[in-house]
């Protein structure tokens, strides 16, 4: 099980040694003791940071990578694009949950509108970069 209980204190200035005990404090009082004294282990994660919320991105992204390879379409993602996603998806709160959402509503959609409109075909090289604020799809 994970929870987002306390994360409001793992900010930038966090400090395990002395702010773990508020995130505790905050466990605490949302969850019975009895609860508590069930769980084997608490871990704190740290906050992540973008690379490492560009790393998720494309872990999430290879499913859809082997989608449209099965439609004999290669897709390629910039740097500067999945940037772009992981800030997009990331919530300082909830953490990378909401990368999943970002990844459909910036990529998988217009993506799938355009294959429908006939944009991009079969053998083709989908490149995805970012500019000016937003993502931008083109063959290679």
């Amino acid at each position: 099980m994970t929870s987002n209980i306390g994360s409001q204190f793992i900010t930038e200035e966090w400090r395990r040694d002395k702010d773990s005990s508020l995130v505790m404090d905050s466990l605490r009082q949302h969850f019975r003791p009895e609860f508590l004294n069930r769980v084997d282990e608490i871990i704190i994660f740290d906050r992540l940071v973008e690379e490492e919320l560009k790393q998720i991105v494309e872990i999430q992204l290879k499913r859809l990578i082997r989608r449209l390879e099965s439609q004999k379409i290669t897709l390629e993602l910039s740097e500067a694009a999945k940037a772009f996603v992981a800030r997009q998806g990331h919530d300082p709160v909830y953490g990378a949950r909401p990368l999943k959402r970002a990844i459909q509503k910036s990529i998988l959609d217009p993506l799938s509108l355009d294959i429908l409109e006939g944009k991009f075909r079969e053998g083709q090289t989908i490149r995805v970069d970012a500019l000016n604020g937003s993502l931008s799809f083109n063959t290679a």
